[in-house]
């Protein structure tokens, strides 16, 4: 998966400039793009502020916080991956039974980790030289040492925990933490300096100024965090047994509440459902706040508006904009129903699943309540996201609720396809992340390059309608309903008949 990682992100970056010399091609057009930025503090605190108007300078600008939690992301799965994952499976201690040290692992991960942030930082900073080479190197570095950062903290929590799941969400949570306190502190400067903005460490790479001015000293922040937090996991690695933690999970009851198969899964998942739920809420109260400035951001910009449209639809530039922004978030939301169905992988490659099967319990009513939560809970996330929208944008709940809604049949496209992976080639479930992730690149980056339609059309987002503004359209919708009703049904068929792995 790491190959996928970066070339996401890579490709997100690399194709920002093409994309703003089309539609900013002019110095007076981005002199006037940077002069509406920096009065509009809704946008810094989704993007951060911008610190000049050449290509280079609005690359680092638009897309630099972005592609900075992806490589936190990244960071964050390696390291737990190849850590508390591999002492749930119970091959790292038949790793450990050999001639390899305490900490070998942690070695290991950490190198993986260094490894795909380098080849990440390299290609992006090869890719941007261009624009500028120290600016480049700057923005390849910036991103590279956030996701040392996240790294090291993956790897501190590693040992805390003895839930890899917890491990990456507890991971997620400071990430989350991190977004929250630099557009708190962006929306309140305009120029990065609030101390809000400096305790994030997605804050550093914004003031390292990139392609305006390089700042190199601020590269020496992550250094340290990254030496201090490795030294930290290092020495935690070295005070416990295998498989063990220093916040031992609580053990539950083992009756009422966890009485049925539903119930299981509702509490494995529960703390998942809640986390997607609050950032959907909060995602879409900024987005729907950025709705009314819209038209004001996009000015006289023919070709900004004809991307805006290609995203959300021909109607007004404020449905459009809002159109797609629902859209952006349904197309995430495809990543959370990913994760839930595959939690199922998770239970039986660990063998938690086999006690339960060996109950009075059968295949498809374990599956059930995981996947009852996992496609459910799309429809929760999409309608606390409408709420969200709502609470922003100050319209009528009901268009914007029926919008988000709209979004769900592929969202649920992309679940069965997970369903169908689970349960006929369970070996190669995880590659329902790479589906994901093809469709989150078609539906982010396609618009903006205008790829032609049939392009567009292999993600199931690209039939539905573009509601606000739009007229429902029931075929598509129906049609991706079915579609995805028939692979949930085959996977389940799968599952039922092949033989437990582990």
């Amino acid at each position: 998966m790491i190959p996928v990682w970066i070339g996401v992100n890579a490709l997100m970056v690399l194709s920002m400039p093409n994309t703003l010399e089309g539609l900013y091609g002019t110095p007076a057009a981005r002199a006037d793009l940077v002069a509406q930025a920096e009065t509009n503090s809704s946008l810094r605190a989704l993007v951060g502020p911008v610190f000049g108007d050449s290509i280079g300078a609005l690359t680092a600008w638009r897309v630099g916080v972005y592609a900075a939690a992806l490589a936190a992301v990244m960071s964050l799965t390696i390291v737990v991956r190849h850590t508390r994952d591999e002492e749930e499976s119970g091959r790292q201690e038949l790793v450990a039974s050999g001639m390899v040290g305490r900490r070998a692992s942690l070695t290991a991960a950490l190198l993986a980790a260094a490894v795909a942030n380098a080849v990440l930082a390299l290609l992006v900073a090869a890719g941007l030289a261009g624009h500028g080479v120290p600016g480049a190197v700057a923005f390849g570095l910036g991103l590279a040492g956030v996701g040392m950062v996240f790294a090291t903290v993956a790897a501190i929590v590693a040992q805390l925990t003895e839930s890899a799941r917890l491990a990456r969400g507890l991971t997620a949570a400071v990430l989350g933490a991190a977004f929250v306190l630099r557009a708190a502190g962006d929306s309140a400067t305009d120029d990065g300096s609030s101390a809000l903005t400096w305790l994030s460490p997605l804050g550093w790479p914004e003031n390292l100024r990139a392609f305006a001015g390089e700042r190199w000293w601020v590269l020496a922040l992550p250094v340290a965090a990254v030496l201090v937090q490795g030294a930290v996991a290092y020495g935690l690695a070295g005070r416990r047994d295998v498989g063990m933690s220093f916040l031992p999970t609580r053990p539950g009851p083992a009756s009422g509440r966890l009485a049925t198969a539903g119930a299981l899964a509702w509490r494995l998942q529960r703390g998942g459902v809640l986390g997607w739920s609050i950032g959907f809420f909060l995602a879409g109260v900024v987005y729907g706040s950025l709705t009314e400035g819209a038209a004001d951001l996009v000015g006289d910009n023919a070709n900004a508006r004809e991307i805006i449209e290609r995203m959300g639809g021909q109607a007004g530039i404020t449905d459009a904009f809002l159109s797609a922004m629902i859209g952006m978030l349904g197309l995430v939301a495809a990543l959370y129903v990913v994760a839930s169905v595959l939690r199922l992988h998770g239970e039986e490659t660990s063998g938690r699943a086999e006690p339960v099967l060996a109950g009075a319990v059968g295949r498809l009513r374990w599956a059930a309540g995981h996947l009852v939560i996992a496609f459910g809970g799309a429809a929760l996330i999409m309608l606390i996201a409408g709420a969200g929208f709502a609470v922003g944008h100050g319209r009528e709940v009901g268009p914007i609720l029926g919008a988000c809604l709209v979004q769900l049949p592929a969202v649920w496209v992309i679940g069965g396809v997970a369903v169908l992976l689970l349960g006929a080639l369970p070996r190669a479930a995880v590659a329902a992340w790479a589906v994901a992730g093809a469709v989150l690149l078609i539906g982010w980056v396609g618009p903006a390059l205008d790829v032609p339609r049939a392009v567009l059309d292999v993600s199931p987002f690209g039939h539905l309608p573009k509601m606000p503004g739009a007229d429902m359209r029931w075929t598509p919708v129906l049609v991706l309903t079915g579609v995805a009703g028939a692979l949930v049904a085959t996977g389940l068929a799968a599952l039922r008949r092949r033989d437990v792995t582990a």
